[in-house]
């Protein structure tokens, strides 16, 4: 990545290259990794779409969790965003699926997952990821964080292609 390249241009750089498009499925961030994708000129050749899936029907309905696993792991889970990340790949026919679902604050913390708890999942076809984060910070810090590592997440998966 050149010292100009920021992460958006860098995920257009990679997808073009490879052919590859991209999905996301959004909770706790609410549309701004699909925003930051989409202020890259020429994304339209490889997002496919994004999904804001705030509430836990939005998950169901739209992403194919399943409401047994948001009622037994809760929607702030490593299982729930690994499986938001497929069904966002499966619902929008694109070849990778990014996810992020957790706790921006200022409310909703509980000691098992305290305000900044961020799961994140990639689905690729045939392979599932998920990484945990602990974000510091206000409710527009760690969307800021949340989408930054998301985006890397990405980068990485991409990166490992070559």
């Amino acid at each position: 990545m050149s010292p100009e390249e920021n992460l958006e241009e860098k995920l257009n750089r990679l997808l073009t290259l490879k052919g590859l498009s991209i999905a996301v499925a959004e909770s706790c961030t609410g549309g701004l990794i699909s925003s930051r994708i989409t202020d890259v000129a020429g994304a339209s050749v490889y997002f496919q779409g994004g999904l804001v899936t705030y509430s836990n029907k939005a998950k169901e309905t739209l992403l194919s969790v399943p409401r047994d696993l948001l009622i037994a792991k809760g929607a702030v889970s490593a299982e729930v965003a690994a499986s938001m990340a497929a069904g966002v790949r499966h619902a929008m026919e694109a070849d990778i699926g990014v996810s992020v679902t957790g706790i921006a604050g200022p409310g909703g913390g509980t000691p098992s997952k305290p305000v900044g708890t961020v799961f994140m999942g990639l689905a690729p076809s045939g392979v599932s990821l998920v990484r945990q984060y602990k974000f510091d910070g206000d409710r527009s810090e760690i969307k800021q964080q949340t989408a930054d590592e998301a985006l890397g997440l990405a980068l990485d998966y991409l990166e490992g292609l070559d």
